[in-house]
C-alpha cells in the first residue's frame, strides 16, 4: 500500500523510467550526430579505389563516413564513382575557401566528419553557397571522370552538335560527359534530403527545400556553363579543318559565378503548404539556379560553440583596405596588432638559352596586421 509522503512503493519503476529516458537521451544524440555527418567527409577521408580493394576486407561503403541510407545504397551500386565524389568535394571545398578568404567566415574545415562544424546548421546565405558548390564540385568530377574512360557506366559526352557551329567543323573528340555528371550528381547528392518525411510546412522540411534548391543551383551552373571546344588540323597549323567537343568551364569560373548568386540570394520561408516563398513579395521569384536561404547570418566575429563560429580572432587584416578583408571590418571593431615577418620571393629572373629560367632569391620584412 502506498503512504503519503513515503516512496519505497515507486522504487522498482525508476531504474526503467532511467533506462528509457537514458536509450531516448542516447538515440535522440546519435541522430544529431548522424544528421551532423555529411558526404562532405569524403574530401577529408580518402576512398579506396575498386581496384585496391582487398579480398575478405569489410565493404568500402560500410567504412565511408557520412553517408545517409540512400547515399550508402547508391554507393554499393557505384562503388568507383566513390573516389571522384571525394574528389568533387575537395573541389568545392577549395572553391568555397577561395571564394571567402577575405570574408569573416572563411569556409574553415573543422573536423572529418561534419566538416565545416555546426555552423551548417544554419541555413544561412555561406551554407547556401556551400551546397550548391560542392554539388557542382560532384558534377565537375563525375563528367571528368567518364571522359577519361575511368567509370565503366559512362564514357565521352553524347550531347548533340550545336546548331550554331559551322558546317564545315567535325562536331566529335571527347568531350566531358556533362550529361551524366549532372544525372548522378542529382541522384546521389539529393538523397539525404529526398528520403526524410519532414511535417508539411515545419521547419525542418523548409532547411530540406532549401538545401534542395541550392543543390540544383550547383549542378545547373556546371552544366550551363560547360562550352564548345575546338581544336585546328592542317599543315603547318593551316587550321583548315577543326574538330569540336563539350568541355566543362574552368571550375574557378563556376566558383565565380555561385558567388554571385551568393550575393544576390533571396531570403525564403516555408509555408503551410509545404513551399518556400519569398520573405520579401517585392522581389523576383528565384529561378532554379538561384541560391536561397531561411536563415540570417551571424557576424561571425566571436568564438560561438553554439552557432559553429570561430570568429576572427588571429585572422590576418589588410590595413589600407575598405573592403571585407580590411582591419575594421575583419576585427569587429576589436582592433589589431602589428608584427613583422619576412618574405622569400624570386627576383632577378632571367632566361638562359636554352630553355630554362634561372632566378635569385630576395627576402622583405614586411608588416602585416591579426585581429585582436
Amino acid at each position: 500500500m502506498l503512504v503519503p509522503g513515503h516512496w519505497d512503493g515507486l522504487r522498482p519503476a525508476m531504474p526503467s523510467l532511467l533506462l528509457l529516458f537514458v536509450a531516448a537521451l542516447l538515440s535522440s544524440w546519435a541522430q544529431l550526430l548522424t544528421d551532423a555527418n555529411s558526404w562532405w567527409s569524403l574530401a577529408l577521408n580518402p576512398v579506396q579505389r575498386p581496384e585496391m580493394f582487398i579480398i575478405g576486407a569489410q565493404p568500402v561503403c560500410s567504412q565511408l563516413p557520412g553517408l545517409s541510407p540512400g547515399q550508402r545504397k547508391l554507393c554499393q551500386l557505384y562503388q568507383e564513382h566513390m573516389s571522384y565524389i571525394g574528389e568533387g568535394a575537395k573541389t568545392g571545398i577549395r572553391e568555397c575557401q577561395h571564394q571567402f578568404r577575405q570574408r569573416r567566415w572563411n569556409c574553415s574545415t573543422v573536423d572529418n566528419l561534419s566538416v565545416f562544424g555546426r555552423v551548417m546548421q544554419i541555413g544561412s546565405r555561406e551554407t547556401a553557397f556551400t551546397y550548391a558548390v560542392s554539388a557542382a564540385g560532384v558534377v565537375n568530377a563525375i563528367s571528368r571522370a567518364c571522359r577519361e574512360g575511368e567509370l565503366s557506366t559512362c564514357g565521352c559526352s553524347r550531347a548533340a552538335r550545336p546548331k550554331d557551329l559551322p558546317r564545315d567543323w567535325l562536331w566529335g573528340g571527347c568531350g566531358d560527359n556533362v550529361e551524366y555528371g549532372y544525372r548522378f550528381a542529382k541522384e546521389f547528392v539529393d538523397a539525404r534530403e529526398r528520403e526524410k518525411n519532414f511535417a508539411k510546412g515545419s521547419e525542418e522540411q523548409g532547411r530540406a527545400l532549401m538545401n534542395l534548391q541550392n543543390n540544383e543551383a550547383g549542378r545547373r551552373a556546371v552544366y550551363k556553363m560547360a562550352d564548345v571546344s575546338c581544336k585546328c588540323h592542317g599543315v603547318s597549323g593551316s587550321c583548315s579543318l577543326k574538330t569540336c567537343w563539350l568541355q566543362l568551364a574552368e571550375f574557378r569560373k563556376v566558383g565565380d559565378r555561385l558567388k554571385e548568386k551568393y550575393d544576390s540570394a533571396a531570403a525564403m520561408r516555408i509555408t503551410r503548404q509545404g513551399k518556400l516563398e519569398l520573405t520579401n513579395s517585392r522581389f523576383n521569384q528565384p529561378s532554379p539556379e538561384d541560391l536561397v536561404y531561411v536563415d540570417p547570418s551571424p557576424d561571425y566575429c566571436l568564438r560561438n560553440e553554439t552557432t559553429g563560429s570561430l570568429g576572427t580572432q588571429g585572422r590576418l587584416c589588410n590595413k589600407t583596405s575598405e573592403g571585407t578583408d580590411g582591419c575594421e571590418l575583419m576585427c569587429c571593431g576589436r582592433g589589431y596588432d602589428r608584427f613583422k615577418s619576412v618574405q622569400v620571393e624570386r627576383c632577378h629572373c632571367r632566361f638562359h638559352w636554352c630553355c630554362f629560367v634561372r632566378c635569385k632569391k630576395c627576402t622583405e620584412i614586411v608588416d602585416q596586421y591579426v585581429c585582436k
